[in-house]
C-alpha cells in the first residue's frame, strides 16, 4: 500500500522559511504528478504547486517567486521550499501523488498533512 508522509511544518515568523518534505513508500510505479495543496480554516483546499515526472511545474499565483517545488523520482520524494512566508500562508499542507494507468484508470493519494503557521 502507498503511504505519503509529510514533514517540515511548524511555526515561523513572517519573512521566514520552511522546507517541507514528502516521502512516498509502497509504490511499485512512479507517480505522474506529485504536489502540494493547502487548506486554511474556513477556506477551500487549494493548489500550491505540482510537478510532473518530466519536471513540468505549475504554481499558484499567490506563491510564485516565493515557493519552489522539486522532486526526486528515484526516491519518490517531493519537496517544497517556502521563502518569504506570510501570515496568509498559514494552513495545513497536504502532499499529493497521482498516477495514471491504462484506460483512464488513476490512483490518487494524500498525506495526513502538516501544519504551517506564520505568525509573529
Amino acid at each position: 500500500q502507498v503511504q505519503l508522509v509529510e514533514s517540515g511544518g511548524g511555526l515561523v515568523q513572517p519573512g521566514g522559511s520552511l522546507r517541507l518534505s514528502c516521502a512516498a513508500s509502497g509504490s511499485i510505479f512512479s507517480f505522474n504528478t506529485m504536489g502540494w495543496y493547502r487548506q486554511a480554516p474556513g477556506k477551500e483546499r487549494e493548489l500550491v504547486a505540482v510537478i510532473t515526472s518530466g519536471d513540468r511545474i505549475n504554481y499558484s499565483d499567490s506563491v510564485k517567486g516565493r515557493f519552489t517545488i522539486s522532486r526526486d523520482n528515484a526516491k519518490d520524494m517531493v519537496y517544497l521550499q517556502m521563502n518569504s512566508l506570510k501570515p496568509g500562508d498559514t494552513a495545513v499542507y497536504y502532499c499529493n501523488a497521482h498516477r495514471e494507468a491504462y484506460g483512464g484508470v488513476y490512483y490518487n493519494y494524500w498525506g495526513q498533512g502538516t501544519q504551517v503557521t506564520v505568525s509573529s
